[in-house]
């Protein structure tokens, strides 16, 4: 599905991202979700995004050139990460500038960690994206590391809580960067909007 996948630059400014002239993807979530295992296993590339166990590994708006036709964003995850309320609230105003401004953003995969409860951090993210009409998707991630059940519980957990806020709640799909489960759905998606 996916032929050639090359990293292009890291940016703290939206302003000097690449031109806009692509559809574009971009993927966050709360530090430590799995976000640079996922896009490494949807690009079928071991090492394209950087991974680490320390939370807060990506500090950059990375973008990666896939088959020269669209781009996909590593954005720095939001929530803990070990470092100054001063660089957190610069990340934060840097990932806020870019989703707001970024003109060719098709949309942005919020990351879901699958083990666990809905988490308030998430739930006021998902809100911002939706207040400022950012199109976005739920990656629920990790979900090798139960049972299909217990999966399927935390998801109808999260579209609940979501339901207090959203008329509906916006397309889940269920990932695994270990099997590789949600692969082919999320990139036959992309691939949808791209054509």
């Amino acid at each position: 599905m996916i032929k050639e996948a090359k990293f292009v630059i890291s940016n703290t400014d939206y302003k000097k991202c690449p031109p806009a002239d692509k559809p574009e993807f971009a993927f966050i979530g709360r530090s430590n979700v799995g976000k640079s295992s996922l896009i490494n296993m949807l690009t079928e590339r071991k090492n394209l995004a950087k991974t680490s166990g320390k939370p807060g590994k990506t500090q950059l708006i990375n973008h990666f050139i896939i088959d020269e036709s669209w781009f996909l964003v590593d954005l720095p995850g939001y929530g803990y990460a070990k470092t100054s309320k001063t660089n957190r609230a610069a990340w934060s105003k840097m990932i806020e500038q870019y989703l707001i401004n970024r003109e060719n953003l098709q949309l942005v995969f919020v990351l879901i960690d699958s083990r666990l409860e809905p988490q308030k951090i998430d739930l006021e993210f998902i809100n911002w994206l939706g207040k400022n009409s950012i199109p976005l998707a739920l990656a629920f991630t990790k979900t090798d590391k139960q049972t299909r059940n217990k999966t399927e519980r935390s998801i109808a957990l999260f579209r609940n809580a979501l339901l207090k806020t959203w008329e509906e709640t916006p397309l889940i799909f269920s990932t695994s960067a270990e099997t590789a489960a949600g692969r082919e759905d999320l990139l036959s998606y992309i691939l949808d909007i791209v054509n």
